[in-house]
Order: C-alpha cells, then structure tokens, then sequence
C-alpha cells in the first residue's frame, strides 16, 4: 500500500519529532539480527523516504552501527527513529514504522531479511491473546 501525503511521529519522550511528506519508498518488517539487537524487538517496522522529504524537529544521536550504517535515537528516551545508508540505500531515511502516530494506518508491504527471522514468529498468531495484560480487567 502506497501512502502519498503527510505523516507525522515523535519518539517515546516527544524530544524528537519528525514529519514525512510525499509518497514513501518502500515499507517492510526487517527481521535482521541488527535491527533485533538495535530495537529490543522480535522484528522492525521500516517506513523509507527520500531524505529531502523528512523534517525533524529536534536533534537525535547516533550510532554507526556499521561501516555503512548510522541508527539515529533520542539521547533522552532511548527510542530508535532513523536508519541510513548511503552505500546501499543512498539519499534515503528509515523511519522507525512503530514511531508514527498512526502506525495502524500504514501496513507493511513486505517482510525482509527473512532468513534471520526467529522460527517462532509465524506461530505469534496461535498463542493466546489479551486485550490488556493478564489479570488486569
């Protein structure tokens, strides 16, 4: 699904925000070991723009993370927002998908480096679910 407009985010504390305007790149589930270590998480949400559409109010920190990549995060709150590579995926932002405002309106089109994903997330649908944590009506 194609999104052409505006979105906006912020990271957990709201130190950093950030507004994309125009229609994005791609948008995928990346199940790589990096994004597992960098995230905390299982998998990760990546929203991709060109650079020149991304606005950020605030100033995120960063971390090469390897030779060609930098992660962008806010030094306050810790939350991971941006991905950037200019060696594979030049003039492009990642945004952290999970750090938009509506995240329930933008789905993923693809799952990516799959063959790093943990044998256990197809099977997430089968365990039992909860509206909120157990035993908190």
């Amino acid at each position: 699904m194609s999104i052409t407009g505006q979105i906006t985010g912020r990271c957990h504390c709201g130190a950093i925000t950030y507004i994309a305007d125009g229609t994005h790149e791609h948008h995928a589930v990346c199940h790589c070991t990096d994004c597992r270590r960098w995230s905390g998480a299982p998998l990760v949400g990546w929203i991709a723009f060109h650079a020149d559409q991304v606005s950020v109010a605030g100033t995120p920190a960063s971390y090469a993370s390897s030779e060609h990549g930098v992660r962008e995060f806010c030094a306050n709150c810790g939350t991971g927002l941006f991905y950037r590579n200019a060696a594979v995926l030049p003039g492009i932002v990642d945004i952290q998908s999970g750090t938009l405002d509506a995240p329930q309106d933008h789905a993923p089109g693809a799952q990516i480096m799959c063959k790093e994903k943990l044998p256990w997330v197809d099977s997430i649908a089968t365990l039992p679910a909860f509206a909120t944590y157990p035993g908190m009506d």
